[in-house]
């Protein structure tokens, strides 16, 4: 038998994988020598996938999520390890898989030819135990050091484009969203609407309350806004106490709808801030592209000329531009 396991092996030595990189698949003709495999790995904390061959291993991975552990005999029949390391990295999947080849082949050049067709690392048949739980030690490692890296890239992309007060879009990102919408609503001739929100008397708020106090009140009418948004609005903050919320395929009449319903959420209740019951309004302007045939600084003059009228007149009030662009 091609693998061996030497009677010293501590099981509990072995550090036990994380949850973003316990998924393995193992590809190998020799159903000995897969059952081993499974039951070593499942004591270890993997959760396995057994394969008999390589299409069905290439099979497989198509499947979401992926294994990010592959374990790949060299000689298999209908498609073998080579071939299948070539066809996985020429993916380029992210996050990166991990490729360990299994085989009896020990020539140099046949180790070479096995690295360039994209394998990781080799173990040379017949292995043991000790052996494999080194080869996955260091796997494990540089699999933590990519979701690592992951994360913080996320982590950077997350706060390029969010409001660190509110959580929700900044100023940019939403802006790019309503330029998107523009461009979208133009190639399928339908409309965008766009609401801008200001929060009325908030320089009171923070006067008599102070920042911290108006930073509580912006953060909870956040929330009730995104409440009363549609699930596929976008809600940006524009600026101080001024909010953007854009609406994919809204027409006069529902942005009227739209806008009366988030104003109402906002004027549902005074917000406890410092004991003290402060009642909070907004003033919305809206604007409506049609067709989506116009740029979003039209689009955001009219809905700010039309926020103008509607603090002029009174507050706590919606008013939607009368320029429709078509």
């Amino acid at each position: 038998m091609s693998i061996t396991e030497p009677a010293n092996v501590n099981l509990l030595e072995f550090e036990r994988p994380g949850s973003s990189c316990d998924r393995v698949l193992v590809a190998e003709d020799d159903a000995m020598f897969r059952r081993i495999l499974q039951s070593w790995l499942e004591n270890w904390g993997y959760r396995v996938t057994v394969a008999e061959n390589g299409a069905i291993a290439w099979n497989i991975l198509q499947q979401e999520p992926p294994p990010q552990i592959l374990i790949l005999d060299w000689m298999m029949p209908e498609m073998n390890g080579l071939e299948l390391c070539r066809k996985v990295r020429e993916q380029n999947r992210v996050p990166y898989q991990y490729i360990l080849l299994a085989t009896a082949k020990d020539a140099k050049q046949d180790l070479v030819r096995g690295l360039e067709a994209g394998a990781d690392d080799y173990l040379t048949k017949p292995f043991d135990r000790s052996e494999l739980q080194a080869r996955l030690r260091a796997c494990t490692r540089i699999l933590t050091l990519q979701d690592d890296q992951i994360q913080a890239q996320e982590q950077l992309r997350f706060q390029a484009t969010h409001d660190p007060l509110t959580g929700i879009w900044n100023r940019g990102a939403i802006l790019e969203t309503l330029h998107r919408e523009l461009g979208r609503a133009a190639r399928s001739e339908s409309a965008v609407g766009i609401l801008l929100l200001d929060l009325d008397h908030f320089k009171t708020v923070n006067d008599t309350h102070g920042h911290l106090a108006g930073d509580g009140v912006l953060r909870e009418v956040t929330q009730r806004m995104i409440k009363a948004a549609r699930a596929y609005d976008s809600v940006g903050r524009y600026g101080g106490e001024e909010f953007l919320i854009v609406l994919p395929g809204c027409s006069r009449g529902q942005i009227q709808q739209s806008g009366e319903r988030i104003r109402s959420a906002v004027d549902s209740g005074p917000i406890l801030v410092n004991g003290s019951e402060v009642p909070v309004t907004v003033s919305i302007g809206a604007a409506v592209a049609a067709r989506g045939t116009t740029s979003e600084t039209e689009m955001l003059a009219a809905a700010d000329a039309a926020l103008y009228r509607a603090k002029e007149i009174g507050r706590n009030r919606i008013i939607v531009s009368d320029l429709v662009f078509n």
